[in-house]
């Protein structure tokens, strides 16, 4: 049987997908409006049980302004998807759970997630949400693609090869490294980390010092704060004497903002830089003029590039009625692993779908998929569960509100999707 995936994207209404099963493709149709967060089963697309996949992030409170873009980008891929012809004539059906950013929630979720009976789970927007709820998915066999917890440790907690955990979002331990070497390019060497207490927190700053150890380099001052803090003057007083020429935040909340806002109230004309949540909503509308110039790690930017990158934003744009999506990293990061799902379930013999197979499938996936952040050559192995390396990365940079290309050559290079090497 014969299956030729998505081939092209349009680039004027939507990225469509051509899926033949043994028969000529079914005629694309627009996207229905996104699936409730619901257990109940599915319309078959022909009178076939649907196939169930788990959807788990923090869909209300406060980290909701990446959860909602990852669960929207989700849904517009399971819509491209349904239109066509789902999976073997089956659609694909989200079972969607909000996890509030809470651990606790999460690992209930989890739970609820595995008694219903999906196949597999695209989610997780915290790293401590994440952590808390591994072992059940690990102990389930149901493979759980991440696209967009950064924390390296993720990824980390089982033997690579045992693994069900996969992610298609950039390890902390790479942006780390990345931005730390962009630094030391500038001349910036002296740098303080301002971390928060949670796990999050807690594991950039280890990523970041083994970055700067790699160079023979040390902090100049760390600081570490609770979520929730609205002061860090004393702080940054201390961070300006002792000579920080950069400070390099961690954190995923409003206080990425207090940072930028109390470094101005100083005076200090100091950049600051970080991971990709320096490109949330909480820092660039929360921080002003002051989160102006700020630097971070971005694997996709806002910006019609080419002509899958262009379809993408329109497609989702247009969908959800929005000018411009809160964090496109989120969204385009969660795309991309719901197809990267499909292709695995395309790689199963026979159709039969079960925990250990697709797991396999994911680590040998059989066709290149032309993503909207990568071309997806071999994203996965058996001993690797990370889809994205270093070369993939370019230097955002926040200027008059948005996120941007922090150097002319990452634009003109954007203009070729990269591949994981």
């Amino acid at each position: 049987m014969r299956h030729f995936l998505r081939l092209a994207a349009c680039a004027a209404v939507m990225m469509s997908i051509v899926l033949a099963v043994g028969m000529a493709p079914a005629a694309a149709a627009s996207p229905a409006r996104a699936p409730a967060a619901s257990s109940a089963p599915a319309t078959s697309l022909a009178g076939a049980a649907a196939l169930r996949i788990g959807v788990i992030g923090p869909f209300t409170g406060p980290s909701s302004d990446f959860g909602l873009p990852m669960l929207q980008g989700i849904q517009l891929a399971v819509a491209e998807i349904n239109a066509v012809g789902g999976y073997l004539g089956r659609p694909l059906e989200l079972v969607v759970r909000d996890d509030q950013a809470r651990p606790e929630v999460g690992l209930a979720q989890s739970k609820s997630l595995a008694a219903a009976g999906v196949v597999a789970t695209l989610g997780f927007c915290n790293t401590g949400v994440a952590m808390a709820s591994l072992d059940v998915f690990q102990q389930q066999r149901i493979p759980l693609i991440v696209p967009c917890a950064a924390g390296s440790p993720v990824t980390a907690r089982f033997p690579p090869r045992e693994s069900y955990v996969f992610r298609t979002s950039a390890r902390d331990s790479l942006q780390a490294d990345f931005v730390v070497a962009d630094l030391v390019r500038r001349g910036w060497t002296r740098v303080a980390i301002f971390a928060d207490q949670t796990p999050y927190g807690a594991s950039g700053l280890d990523d970041v010092r083994k970055a700067l150890s790699t160079r023979g380099l040390e902090p100049v001052h760390v600081a570490r704060f609770d979520l929730g803090v609205n002061d860090l003057g004393p702080e940054l007083q201390a961070a300006r004497a002792a000579g920080a020429q950069v400070i390099f935040s961690y954190t995923v909340g409003p206080e990425n903002a207090v940072i930028a806002r109390g470094r101005e109230a100083l005076r200090w004309n100091v950049p600051q830089v970080g991971g990709w949540p320096l490109s949330f909503p909480f820092f660039i509308d929360g921080g002003g003029a002051a989160a102006e110039g700020a630097l971070m790690a971005q694997t996709f930017i806002a910006e019609p590039s080419n002509e899958r990158r262009a379809a993408f934003l329109a497609a989702y744009t247009r969908r959800y009625d929005v000018r411009r999506i809160t964090v496109p990293m989120a969204a385009a990061q969660a795309y991309d692993a719901t197809y990267l799902l499909l292709y695995a379930l395309f790689g199963l013999r026979d159709g039969k779908v079960d925990g250990p197979a697709l797991k396999s499938a994911l680590e040998h996936l059989p066709r290149t998929y032309y993503g909207v952040v990568a071309t997806y050559e071999r994203p996965f192995s058996p001993d690797d569960k990370d889809a994205v390396t270093a070369e993939m990365l370019v230097m955002g940079q926040v200027r008059k509100g948005a996120v941007t290309f922090a150097y002319a050559q990452d634009a003109r290079r954007n203009l070729f999707v990269q591949r994981k090497r």
